[in-house]
Parts: C-alpha cells; sequence; structure tokens
C-alpha cells in the first residue's frame, strides 16, 4: 500500500534524491502531462532546447525519466512511488552490505600502516551554508577549553540561538572556566531582537555592542577558539543579500592569521559598552560617561563631526598650524554653525603659511595664536572631548586633524577641567595681528621683488632703514654658507679712528629681527627688534649687539627709525656710531656689561634679554627690563642681502634663516607673536664694504 505524499513534500524528497530544481520542473511536467517531445517541454518551460534536453538526459542518467524509441523521441517520467521503492531498497543493500563488511573492514583497517596526522600542520578549508556554518561554530563552543570570543551581527546571533550553538555550553563540563564573549552591533531597527537576545543569552555569554549610529564602521564577523581555530566569513551580506542563506566561511588553524584577527577583536572589545548601555543610547539618544581610544580613523571623523554638528552652545578648537588651513576646508560647516548662534574659538600657530587662513576663519570664528607643541584638542559644548596625535613621518593622511587613535571622552569633569585650562591659555593669546605682512609692504612691491613672494624676512629687512636693499632667496646653498662659516678666518682691525673707518669689516655669528606691536596696556610703540651674535672671528672680535626700531604707519606704507643700538664690546663703538651716521641711534649708542645685556643662541632658538632700562631717544618711550625667545621652525633658506646703509656703507651678508615664532616677555605681562613676526639666521656672514675709495 502506497501513502499519499503531498506535492510539498514530493518536492522535498526529489531534492533529498539529489534533482536540482530545474530537473524537479521538468520531472514535475512529465507526472502531469504524459509522454511530451523535447520542443514541447521546451514551450511549456519557457527554455530553450538545448538547456531542455541536458535536463532530460540527466533525469534519465538518475533514474528519474525514460524515452521511447519512436522519431521524435517522447519523454516519460518513471513514477513517484517507484523511485522510492527504488531509493529504499539501494539504502537497504548498501546498509546490508556495510554490516556484513564490518568486522573485515576494521581488521583490513588495523592492518594497514598509516602514520598520524600532524595536529599542528596549518590547514584551511571552505564551508557553504548557515547549516554547516553555525553547525561548525556549535562544535568549536564545544570544544573550547579557555576563550571563545565572537564578533556577530545581530542576525547571526539569532541564527546561532536557532542552531542552539551556545546550548551545548550549558553542559560543557569546564563551564565556570570558560569565557565566552560575543561583541554585536547594534543599531535602532534592532531593539526588539537585541533585548530578546539579551534575555537568552546574558546569562551564559559576556555580550557586548557597538552602536552603529555613532558612525562606526562595519566589522569582520569571525569566532575564535582558544586562539587555536578561527572561522571567518568571507561573503559581505552587509553590501548585497544573500541568496538562500548560503553563507561562505573559511576556516583554519593558521597561527597568525589568528593572531592577527584576535588583535583586531581585543581593539573592538575595548572600544565597545556593555548590552545594557548600548540599549540605553540608542532609546535615549544619550551617550553614557565614557573614555576610549577609537582606532579606526574613519570611525573617528565619522563620530567627531557628528557630535560637531550636534553643538548647542560653542566648540573650542586647539589644533597645530597644517589643521588651521584643514580648518578652512570645513568653512562650510563652521559657518552654518556659528550662524546659528554657536561660538567658535580655534587655537593654532600662526605662520607664513597659514596667515591666509586664519584672517579668513576670523570672519565667522575667534581665531588666537599659540607655540607649536600642543596637543590638538577639540571640546563641544563642554561635553564631549577630542584629542588627535600627529601622525608618524612614514603616516600620510588626507585627514586633518590626523583620526588615527584618537582620544574621545564625555567624562564631564575630566571635560571641565581640560577647558579650563585651555581656557587659561586663551585669555593669555591674542588675535592675529591686522599689521599682516601684505599691510607692512605697501609701497615696496616691485618687478624684482612683488609682494606675493615676501615673507618675514624680506619684510622686516625692507622696514627697517637700509637705504637701497636687494635679497635673494636660493643664490646660495645651505652647505656654500655652512662651509663660509666654519672656514672663515679673522679679519682683525687694529688701527682706525673716526675719520678713518676700516675699508672692510666682518662679522662672523648669528642673528634675529622680530616685529613686536604688543597690546595697548603695555604702553609701548610697535617696535622691531633686531639682534646680533658675534663670535671670535669678527673683526672687533665677540660681541652682542641690538637695534631697536619705532615703527610708524604713514599714508602708503610703514617705516621705521633706528632709535637705539645697545652692544657690549667697547672696541666697535667708534666704528657703530660713525656706521650710523644720519639716523637717531647715533647719538643713542649704549654699551652694557654681559651681566646686563646677554644674547644665548642654542640650535634653532636664540634668547636675549637686559637688565636695564633703555630710553628710546627722542621719543618719550623707554624700553623697560625685558627678554625675547625666537624658536625657528620650518626648511632652512639660504640666501644673500645687499644694502647701502645711510652711511654710505654696502652690506653684504650670506645667510641660513629659518622663520620663528617671537615671545616677549614683559615685565607686567607676556607678549607671544606668531611665526609671522620673526626670524633668525642661524648661521650669517656680513661684511662692511667702504664705498669710498
Amino acid at each position: 500500500m502506497y501513502v499519499t505524499l503531498s506535492k510539498e513534500t514530493k518536492i522535498d524528497a526529489l531534492q533529498i534524491f539529489g534533482l536540482t530544481n530545474k530537473e524537479i520542473e521538468a520531472y514535475i511536467l512529465l507526472v502531469k502531462r504524459g509522454p511530451l517531445k523535447g520542443k514541447e517541454i521546451a514551450q511549456k518551460m519557457k527554455r530553450n532546447k538545448g538547456q531542455v534536453y541536458r535536463i532530460l538526459k540527466s533525469l534519465q542518467k538518475k533514474g528519474f525519466a525514460e524515452s521511447t524509441l519512436e522519431y521524435p523521441t517522447r519523454f516519460n517520467a518513471i513514477p513517484f512511488e517507484k523511485i522510492i521503492d527504488s531509493f529504499v531498497k539501494t539504502k537497504r543493500k548498501e546498509l546490508a552490505l556495510i554490516e556484513e563488511s564490518k568486522k573485515d573492514l576494521l581488521v583490513d583497517w588495523e592492518n594497514i600502516s598509516h602514520t598520524e596526522l600532524d595536529s599542528s600542520l596549518e590547514k584551511f578549508s571552505v564551508i557553504e551554508g548557515n547549516k554547516k556554518i553555525f553547525n561548525k561554530i556549535s562544535q568549536m563552543v564545544n570544544e573550547t577549553n579557555n576563550q571563545f570570543s565572537m564578533t556577530s551581527t545581530v542576525s547571526d546571533l539569532i541564527q546561532v540561538e536557532r542552531f542552539e550553538a551556545f546550548e551545548i555550553e550549558n553542559k560543557h563540563p569546564m563551564k565556570s572556566k570558560i569565557h565566552y564573549r560575543v561583541l554585536t552591533q547594534i543599531s535602532r531597527q534592532e531593539l526588539k531582537a537585541i533585548k530578546l537576545l539579551k534575555t537568552i543569552l546574558s546569562p551564559i555569554l559576556d555580550l557586548r555592542a557597538r552602536n552603529l549610529s555613532l558612525g562606526l564602521s562595519q566589522f569582520s564577523r569571525m569566532a575564535i577558539r582558544d586562539n587555536e581555530e578561527i572561522i571567518l566569513f568571507i561573503s559581505d551580506k552587509n553590501k548585497e543579500p544573500l541568496k538562500d542563506g548560503k553563507e561562505v566561511c573559511l576556516i583554519t588553524n593558521c597561527k597568525s592569521i589568528i593572531e592577527a584577527f584576535s588583535g583586531v577583536f581585543e581593539d573592538l572589545w575595548k572600544d565597545s559598552t556593555d548590552i545594557e548601555e548600548g540599549i540605553i543610547e540608542i532609546e535615549t539618544g544619550k551617550i553614557p560617561p565614557r573614555t576610549q581610544i577609537i582606532k579606526e580613523p574613519m570611525a573617528a571623523k565619522n563620530i567627531y563631526y557628528n557630535v560637531l554638528d550636534s553643538a548647542k552652545e560653542e566648540i573650542l578648537i586647539v589644533t597645530s598650524s597644517n589643521g588651521l588651513i584643514g580648518l578652512l576646508n570645513e568653512k562650510i560647516r563652521l559657518k552654518e554653525l556659528n550662524d546659528g548662534g554657536i561660538i567658535i574659538r580655534v587655537m593654532a600657530p600662526i605662520i607664513g603659511e597659514n596667515l591666509n587662513s586664519a584672517q579668513k576663519l576670523l570672519e565667522f570664528c575667534e581665531v588666537r595664536h599659540i607655540h607649536e607643541g600642543y596637543l590638538e584638542t577639540t571640546i563641544v559644548d563642554e561635553c564631549n572631548l577630542f584629542q588627535f596625535k600627529y601622525p608618524q613621518d612614514d603616516q600620510k593622511s588626507d585627514l586633518i586633524p590626523f583620526f588615527g587613535n584618537t582620544f574621545y571622552t564625555n567624562d564631564i569633569d575630566y571635560v571641565k577641567k581640560t577647558k579650563k585650562m585651555i581656557f587659561d591659555i586663551w585669555r593669555k593669546t591674542r588675535v592675529p595681528s591686522v599689521m599682516t605682512l601684505e599691510a607692512i609692504t605697501r609701497g615696496f612691491e616691485s618687478k624684482n621683488y612683488p609682494i606675493s613672494k615676501m615673507d618675514t624676512r624680506n619684510v622686516l629687512r625692507r622696514v627697517s632703514p637700509m637705504g637701497s636693499l636687494k635679497d635673494e632667496f636660493g643664490r646660495i646653498g645651505k652647505k656654500e654658507v655652512l662651509n663660509k662659516f666654519n672656514t672663515a678666518k679673522k679679519y682683525p682691525i687694529t688701527d682706525y679712528s673716526e675719520k678713518t673707518l676700516p675699508n672692510i669689516v666682518r662679522y662672523f655669528g648669528t642673528g634675529a629681527f622680530a616685529l613686536i606691536h604688543p597690546p595697548e596696556s603695555f604702553e609701548l610703540p610697535n617696535i622691531i627688534i633686531g639682534l646680533f651674535k658675534h663670535n671670535n672671528k669678527s673683526s672687533f672680535g665677540a660681541e652682542d649687539v641690538m637695534y631697536v626700531y619705532l615703527l610708524t604707519d604713514k599714508k602708503d606704507s610703514y617705516s621705521s627709525e633706528n632709535v637705539a643700538v645697545i652692544q657690549t664690546n667697547p672696541k666697535a663703538t667708534v666704528f657703530r656710531k660713525a656706521d650710523h651716521v644720519h639716523t637717531l641711534a647715533a647719538n643713542n649708542i649704549r654699551l652694557l656689561r654681559s651681566d646686563q645685556f646677554h644674547i644665548r643662541k642654542g640650535g634653532n632658538t636664540l634668547f636675549v634679554g637686559w637688565t636695564v632700562p633703555i630710553p628710546l631717544i627722542p621719543s618719550k618711550y623707554v624700553l623697560p627690563p625685558s627678554c625675547i625667545l625666537f624658536e625657528g621652525y620650518g626648511k632652512v633658506k639660504p640666501g644673500v642681502l645687499s644694502t647701502i646703509l645711510p652711511s654710505g656703507r654696502k652690506n653684504e651678508v650670506v645667510y641660513n634663516c629659518l622663520e620663528a615664532f617671537v615671545t616677549f616677555f614683559h615685565p607686567s605681562s607676556k607678549y607671544s607673536g606668531p611665526g609671522t613676526e620673526g626670524f633668525i639666521d642661524t648661521e650669517l656672514v656680513r661684511t662692511s664694504y667702504s664705498l669710498i675709495r
């Protein structure tokens, strides 16, 4: 007696018997319609004849169809009941044969000399299909002795639970000693599912989460057992839907691969939160107190700009000189925030390369100058804090700030303390001066010296009253300057007077110039300070010299007057007075001791200090005891300077120059100038020629 089967049951059975979907379709058609020609079958299946004949040939081989001897040939289906009977008989015969041969097979196997497989060999295998994959995960869970780690989507966790992978864990003999860790990614759409899974899995697993709404990138799905075996999902169902649940995974015991992905897992685990906290984040939209290092640059960037766009009151940014230029790329975003009432404050080292960016940012931000070296920091609404590391020399990034290994915290106490510290610095800084290089150089532009090519050194030299001036960067090389400096021989001067000045005077050493325009509270005018530290090879021997210029703003340009000269070498007094004839400084050359006035150079820095007041004759101003620090930065620029002084003598200087930050320490306060207001000649050779023979 035959049992009547439903259509669905028959289809399932046909799949078990090894038929494809197309073969099942052809077989059912033959069952329903009786003997059919190949052409008729192709028409009804709406497929080409070649494909249909291949399907029919396969059905014949598998014993599901037969053909007639007539022409054209017709095809007929073998009755389904006969196929079942044949399948059952075949399996019974196979089982009986195995039972009969079992003892003989085992004896033969024992007699075969074989080598044990080396379990330490590194092996790879690929498995397909959800059933096989999640059965394998169940096996890994059951074989775990110390630690099982898994990154999984919520949908994968549902599959894991459906296949009862962690039900095995309840019966595991070493259950209490094994640490089961599962990390998943959650979003608002998956809240119900993750809540249910939390109830089921939390008692068994250490379950943690990453909130996708924060802009974090998707992670690789994997499971690691005891650092001995790893299963990696190769298919990416985040990019395109998978058909028929056919996931693809790679399984390996390769140590290097396991170690690499174990490191990835540990980093993800550190940046995750307790599953309960993750659920609260999504439900309330509030992020609980968290301090973390975000290693993924793009994830950090997404979180950073999400927080920036959510600002309600203020944004405080401490950045680098390059970072200031990068901020200008965010002009539209920052301007929109500012138009919405958000106060934006920016602190950065202002140098020649970013001065234009600073001026443009001032249109919608408060910008202040600070020295280099401060950690790049952004604070939003006194609630969120980001700190960035500078990239290594071998790391290139188009992201400014550099988002790799970003430090983030929303710990209110930490954020408030950091903000207070930054604001203490803010109060001591100042807005970039409106006295820009472009403003100072009004009236100087010529064919040889267009304003666009001028920099700090060129501008300050031109404002100083040196008469005809020609300054050429690149005319000489850095090594050539060093060679002239290091191999120079002393050119001593033994006998001269005010009427018979020496024809040639040489100086070897270092120099610096600074533009200082302190706040009104200093009660000092805008001044230019020129410094020279000459060594023993110089014509008059070693000495420290300072020139003070008063800067005045005329109708078409700035100009200055040399009003004071400070020196430490009495041998040079007569010559220097004659050299400054026709200037106010000729009557204000002061000789001070080295304990009253001193210049010191170290590397790319130069420091000067004086302990006595310096009258700036004939003005009412007096320069009080003060000191100035020059800090060089950037690339060395070698060059040659030629000038004719008011005395009629010609000066020629070869130099290696660095632009510099300038800090002026006044008795009552401190002034810190941008890197657009000073320079250091780290090595210079200066020769003074008499034009009258």
